[in-house]
């Protein structure tokens, strides 16, 4: 690293927005109980203790199946599923079949490092698929350090991250919400209304929207939360009245089912898309179904794919879902990087080479590197910073309670974990190819 030494890099990386942000490049001493056991063992040199000469290869899925994110988490654990059925049908990974333990979070983020780290020791699974919240996947990290153990987080997130122990399969910002704020600006007018739950995830992207419309000479005119599963939107939709008399944009980072209140409430409230145009970032096709497309008519979303994209992968992807959980069922971004990171996993076993390297988590993780995938949603390449390239999209919710695509870029953006618009982590980035002795994944600016 250059011009800033590593601890003081770490130190204004984490307090940069108030959040604690944690980043550390190698896994962290083990407990003396734990170091007893074969797992500490084995996570010393990187390894997974699952038999390698087992039948099946275990993996672990953590989502949540009940609580207030179980609206959104379920479809994911389903296209999780129909990823590992496919590979299974197909022969397999190294000629084993695999065999997914599915966990529930329970929207509880205390219980998904409970089932992480029960995943790890107990059910010796190589890698974890699941997480949805910034604060479930915070919860998990200091395990997945601990145990040197891998997670593939699928969903969107806020960035100001980059551990060595999780590949992120959704948007950072720069492909989700830094686009998205200058479609808005650009199409629908620079005075902003920020509304979010009230957790890591929503405060730290509205940091970086506020950065980002002062940058682009917008206002900010306002900012809410509401705890996760709260549903008591009506102050906030009268504060957004007060404010914003004339109309304006509301850029919305609620999750869950506060969501379905207040789209309604919203609407009831006669702040419609045509004065009031609002940009999600947590709404996609299955939340739509829920909460009732005929309160989300006209709105908008960011993502990187839609169901609505037109492409043979995707095509693919859509018929064998529909044919596995049922014809009225939808996909949508989440879920094809659930989809991915199971494709993107087995490709780098596969790549590691020899018998038994699901077991060898540094081969998997290495041979990730540069693992290209022809998603449903456009090709993608992991990158060494373990976020992947994706192709940006905003759509407008249409009367068939599908997107329809308004905006995509002509091809993959590159991900950029640190924020470019908030000052303090400006210039940063990571590359877990780059190591030294001192440094191992160190980060550069």
């Amino acid at each position: 690293m250059s011009g800033l030494g590593r601890r003081k890099f770490l130190i204004y990386g984490s307090a940069a927005l108030g959040t604690s942000v944690l980043l550390k490049a190698c896994a962290s001493g083990t407990t003396d109980s734990a170091a007893e056991s074969p797992a500490a063992d084995a996570a010393a040199t990187g390894e997974s203790p699952a038999a390698a000469g087992g039948e099946t290869i275990k993996v672990g899925i953590l989502h949540s199946l009940s609580g207030t994110m179980a609206i959104s988490e379920k479809s994911v654990v389903d296209s999780t599923q129909l990823a590992i059925k496919q590979i299974n049908d197909a022969g397999g990974v190294l000629g084993k079949q695999i065999e997914p333990i599915l966990e529930d979070g329970a929207s509880d983020w205390p219980t998904f490092a409970e089932k992480a780290r029960k995943l790890i020791e107990e059910d010796q699974v190589v890698v974890v698929f699941g997480c949805w919240t910034s604060a479930s996947r915070k919860a998990v990290l200091p395990v997945f350090e601990e145990k040197n153990h891998m997670l593939y987080y699928p969903v969107q997130y806020e960035g100001q991250e980059c551990s060595k122990n999780i590949f992120y399969t959704g948007a950072a910002p720069n492909q989700q919400i830094e686009p998205s704020v200058d479609w808005l600006i650009e199409n629908k007018g620079n005075t902003f209304y920020l509304v979010g739950s009230d957790y890591v995830f929503p405060r730290t992207a509205n940091t970086i929207i506020k950065a980002q419309v002062e940058a682009k000479g917008g206002t900010v005119v306002g900012e809410d939360y509401l705890p996760l599963g709260n549903t008591e939107v009506a102050p906030i939709i009268a504060k957004i009245r007060q404010a914003l008399p004339d109309g304006g944009v509301i850029y919305n980072t609620l999750n869950g089912d506060s969501n379905v209140a207040f789209f309604k409430q919203l609407q009831g409230a006669g702040l419609t898309p045509d004065k009031y145009p609002t940009m999600s970032v947590s709404i996609a096709e299955e939340e739509v179904q829920a909460i009732g497309k005929e309160y989300l008519l006209g709105h908008h979303a960011a993502w990187n794919y839609f169901m609505t994209v037109e492409s043979p992968a995707n095509d693919a992807f859509v018929e064998a879902f529909k044919a596995e959980y049922g014809d009225s069922r939808v996909t949508n971004d989440p879920m094809e990087a659930g989809y991915i990171s199971v494709n993107i996993w087995k490709q780098a076993v596969e790549e590691a080479g020899s018998e038994g390297t699901p077991t060898d988590l540094e081969a998997v993780r290495t041979a990730a590197y540069g693992q290209e995938f022809d998603a449903p949603g456009g090709p993608i390449v992991m990158t060494p910073n373990h976020h992947i390239s994706k192709t940006v999209r905003i759509g407008e919710v249409r009367d068939d309670g599908l997107f329809e695509i308004v905006f995509e870029t002509p091809g993959p953006v590159d991900p950029i974990p640190w924020n470019q618009y908030v000052a303090e982590t400006k210039g940063f980035s990571c590359d877990w190819t780059k190591t030294d002795v001192d440094n191992p994944g160190k980060f550069e600016i």
